[in-house]
């Protein structure tokens, strides 16, 4: 398959194993935030103008929401559209350690480059284990798979004293760790994602960022979601991992 083309995807592949994990991942995440939240399905059924029966089916991964009744529910419980879609909610402090890590390796490293590295990390995770390692939302956007919050969780290590930001004559910004961000300990991150962390970054070091922003463009999760759009890591699926780490 030529990836300059419209790629073909198999989704018979992913749709009677991967589809299945994902809905009933995502109709679990649904109950665990109503639970937390303290709210009955008798009430959340009321609010989204449903029966008990209909919502119940919605936990229970057997019924599907409208685009209307997932607006109201995300609302109710106090999560991001695409937190809710996704049946996750991110770890915004593991996402900094997991930067941090990769700063650890001992380069300075280009924010571009800095934010595909977690990409592949996340998307690595992914392969194996159905979720992602940080639980973040990547949005197609010209330079690749990024996460909203990504410029600002990089302003906040800065402003925090945890990175360097160096600008170069070519107008790069190349983003290394201080002494302040090497005592941060990466407690979010466990031995396994740490190894994985390890092996992504070798096999990245050196590397031009053009090499690795071109990489993740002609992955499909990049190649099938539309311009602007939250990518689907499922399709992750169908790739090879050892061609990232």
């Amino acid at each position: 398959m030529s990836r300059l083309s419209t790629p073909y995807v198999d989704f018979s592949y992913i749709n009677l194993y991967t589809y299945n994990i994902m809905t009933n991942k995502y109709a679990q995440f649904i109950k665990t935030l109503r639970k937390n939240k303290g709210i009955s399905q008798f009430e959340i059924a009321q609010k989204l103008g449903i029966s008990r029966p209909s919502y119940i089916a919605v936990e229970q991964g057997k019924r599907e929401l409208t685009i209307g009744e997932f607006e109201k529910l995300s609302n109710i419980l106090g999560v991001s559209f695409e937190e809710l879609g996704s049946g996750e909610s991110p770890n915004y402090e593991k996402y900094k350690q997991m930067i941090l890590a990769f700063l650890r390796m001992g380069e300075k490293i280009p924010k571009t480059k800095l934010a595909k590295l977690a990409y592949l990390a996340d998307a690595g995770w992914f392969y194996y284990h159905l979720r992602s390692m940080s639980g973040m939302q990547y949005r197609k956007i010209q330079y690749g798979p990024v996460p909203d919050s990504y410029f600002r969780i990089i302003d906040e290590l800065y402003g925090n004293g945890q990175i360097e930001i160096e600008q170069t004559d070519d107008g790069a910004m190349l983003i290394s760790q201080t002494r302040a961000g090497a005592k941060n300990a990466l407690s979010e991150i466990k031995t396994e994602e740490s190894e994985l962390i390890k092996s992504i970054g070798e096999k990245w070091k050196g590397k031009k960022t053009k090499e690795i922003v071109e990489f993740t463009h002609n992955q499909l999760p990049y190649l099938c979601a539309s311009e602007n759009d939250i990518i689907s890591l499922g399709l992750i699926t169908q790739e090879d991992p050892h061609e990232y780490y």
